[in-house]
């Protein structure tokens, strides 16, 4: 037997070089990382290094050689594919409620990252960090439920006071008691008042008391994601950046973190100029005499992150309040509520929004129509930066692809 055919033992194989002598492959041990060989061939580094988190170990062999592509394999394969489609489409359609508050948790968290990221720089650990920026955020949405929940619970009250003497002023009145008779409006307000009616106001009720409930859970659930996502934050954005193939990781890597700081620019810029608007209002509703300064301050704030249409919503409700009170004081929150806006949006909106995120008024408008469409306010409230990463990503990748065709 030639030397060409001979194998040695102990190993799979033999090769031959270019001068015609037999060298003995490689063995498995050797193939998966010999220890005395000092190096890991699977994964090219040390042996005596440990693997990252998101570094396969070499621990569990080779992988082997990838399946052979028959016809019935593929059959299989895009069968399969369709079925795991069609089970993550009614995955995504019945968790859709689940999906939104971890999209606003998503949200929330990559806008105040820059902030425990400064508490860091200040020498705060990281678990402190989170936890001073939750309590801030806390004490935030305190103060604002303690602004406007007795207000509302006040005026209720007095409402229910004096209802009787409306009704009694109302009995007074003869066009009233005319219209009572003409449409038999007794009448209806008894049959009106039967065993059914009663049990479905009473559904209406216990519906209410679901709803408020039903908003108390989803607001914890928020706080709840939007806490361990500050607290892994750096973990999920490297295991997002690991997924992606090591030839691109670096260009991702810089635009992914473009994105988020864009976004949480956004975030910042959209509450320093919602926090003008508040203390604007609450300096002029102290000035013209306002009820509750601080609650429509509060409103105003609010409003104010919803794009487009928030100013003019929160505007609305603080005129209407003036004209209530008084008609010149009415007059006078209209007056300055179209001034304000108009500073808003020509200085100050254009001044620090443009600073953080680019976005076309165009897009802006078509993005927060289409947002409020698909999600209500929340789609409202991530339209802007959603735009603003779309327009980064056609800008590097899209374009420059277009134009190296």
């Amino acid at each position: 037997m030639s030397q060409e055919g001979s194998a040695v033992p102990g190993d799979e194989a033999a090769t031959v070089n270019p001068t015609g002598e037999a060298e003995p492959a490689r063995d498995a041990t050797t193939a998966a990382g010999d220890p005395r060989s000092g190096t890991d061939t699977s994964s090219g580094r040390p042996a005596d290094v440990e693997p990252g988190e998101f570094e396969p170990s070499g621990r569990f062999g080779v992988p082997g050689r990838p399946l052979r592509r028959s016809a019935f394999l593929i059959g299989f394969t895009g069968a399969l594919g369709v079925l795991l489609a069609y089970a993550l489409f009614l995955g995504v359609r019945n968790a859709a409620g689940i999906l939104v508050l971890v999209v606003i948790a998503l949200f929330l968290a990559v806008g105040l990252h820059p902030a425990v990221v400064r508490l860091r720089r200040w020498g705060l650990p990281r678990g402190l960090a989170v936890a001073v920026v939750t309590l801030t955020l806390l004490l935030l949405i305190v103060a604002g439920l303690l602004a406007l929940v007795p207000p509302v619970v006040t005026q209720s009250g007095q409402f229910i006071q004096q209802l009787p003497g409306y009704v009694e002023e109302l009995r007074r009145n003869q066009t009233v008691n005319d219209l009572v008779v003409r449409y038999d409006v007794m009448e209806r307000v008894q049959a009106a008042a039967n065993a059914d009616n009663v049990e479905r106001a009473l559904g209406g009720v216990l519906g209410g008391a679901q709803l408020i409930f039903g908003t108390l859970f989803r607001l914890l659930t928020v706080l709840v994601l939007t806490i361990y996502f500050l607290a892994y934050f750096d973990r999920m954005r490297e295991l997002g950046y690991a997924l992606v193939p090591r030839t691109r990781r670096e260009r991702v890597r810089l635009i992914g973190d473009e994105i988020l700081t864009r976004v949480g620019a956004y975030m910042v810029g959209a509450l320093a100029i919602a926090v003008m608007a508040g203390v604007s209002t609450f300096v002029f509703a102290l000035a013209v005499g306002l009820p509750y300064p601080f609650a429509l301050a509060v409103v105003v704030a609010v409003t104010d992150l919803i794009p487009q249409i928030g100013a003019t919503l929160g505007a609305v409700v603080v005129t209407l309040v003036g004209l209530a009170t008084d008609l010149p004081v009415g007059i006078a929150c209209l007056v300055f509520f179209v001034v304000y806006q108009q500073i808003e949006n020509y200085l100050i909106y254009p001044k620090i929004m443009r600073r953080a995120v680019s976005v076309n008024e165009v897009a802006a408008l078509l993005a927060a129509l289409l947002g409020v469409s698909l999600l209500g306010v929340v789609g409202a409230l991530i339209a802007i930066p959603t735009v603003a990463a779309l327009q980064l990503i056609l800008r590097e990748v899209v374009l420059p692809r277009q134009d190296a065709r």
